[in-house]
């Protein structure tokens, strides 16, 4: 097994925020049945849909009552003023 490196942040500002490019979810929501393992299906931006799949998952098998709701959400890290990078004009999701 090789040694984890160190990770090294420059004295540069950045900025963390919720990505809201064209076509980025919100938030993409299911929850999972502690009882028996079964989860919802995911869905984009809509919590309701998910909240009425655990209750009606209920009604079938009055014994689950618990679940773990899943919600995975999407962050973009920007330059703030300042940063050298800030000046260039960057891409949404070009992966660089």
């Amino acid at each position: 097994m090789s040694a984890r490196r160190p990770v090294i942040v420059k004295a540069a500002e950045w900025t963390l925020s919720v990505e809201t490019g064209e076509g980025a979810p919100q938030g993409i929501f299911s929850v999972l049945c502690i009882a028996c393992g079964v989860e919802s299906p995911a869905v984009d931006d809509d919590r309701l849909a998910v909240e009425l799949s655990a209750l009606q998952h209920t009604g079938s098998h009055p014994t689950h009552r618990q679940y773990q709701p899943k919600m995975l959400a999407f962050w973009r890290v920007d330059p703030a003023p300042g940063n050298p990078y800030h000046a260039l004009k960057t891409v949404r999701g070009e992966g660089q």
